[in-house]
């Protein structure tokens, strides 16, 4: 997994509470076995209509916001079933970290095993980002997870607060396997004693 610690990117709306999985990656597109290959499906029922053209009312379809890799929602974001493909898709269309007032608990977590910086702010200040991403024409964040930031280029700035364990999974690029793996040496010396202690 590759490390996370400064993004700049376009902003992208999904003005809408309560966004579950099966909106975020519908049930019919979870045949695969890869993690990748789900960003083509993402928010396939709102952003397509039903002869599979582009939806234009849909927000992510707008060409200004073509090449987003920030995504802000509104609260309870990743709500529904606890599939993991759910943060696949959002990673595997472009998008590196979800701006929202409030997360599900397993896709909050899930987010962080598979690269993704989710970051919680008010109501009032989400509310501000989507004032400004419909204010700008491609609005640009600077996600800084060094500092706990996020900022723009009209004097903007907001603090925001994360679990320093989780924050070092992202820095460090490691998913749980990568975490293990730290500890290879100690692992490798326990099981060599461990067999010593059996067989002599």
């Amino acid at each position: 997994m590759d490390a996370f610690k400064k993004l700049t990117g376009i902003v992208a709306p999904v003005d809408r509470v309560n966004v579950d999985t099966d909106a975020i990656i519908p049930k019919q597109f979870l045949k695969r076995i890869e993690r990748t290959g789900f960003g083509q499906f993402l928010f396939y029922e709102w952003r397509f209509d039903e002869a599979g053209n582009d939806n234009p009312e849909f927000e992510m379809n707008k060409p200004r916001y073509q090449g987003a890799s920030v995504l802000i929602s509104r609260a309870n974001f990743g709500c529904g079933s606890s599939r993991e493909h759910a943060p696949w898709a959002i990673m595997d269309y472009g998008f590196k970290t979800v701006i929202a007032p409030s997360y599900a608990d397993i896709f909050y977590n899930n987010c962080f095993k598979n690269g993704i910086l989710p970051v919680k702010l008010s109501e009032e200040q989400v509310d501000e980002l989507f004032s400004r991403t419909a204010e700008h024409d491609g609005y640009v964040l600077h996600v800084d997870l060094e500092n706990n930031t996020l900022s723009d280029d009209y004097g903007l700035k907001i603090n925001f607060e994360l679990d320093e364990h989780r924050r070092q999974f992202l820095l460090q690029g490691l998913d749980d396997i990568g975490l293990t793996l730290q500890h290879a040496d100690d692992i490798t010396a326990y099981e060599e004693r461990h067999t010593a202690k059996l067989f002599g």
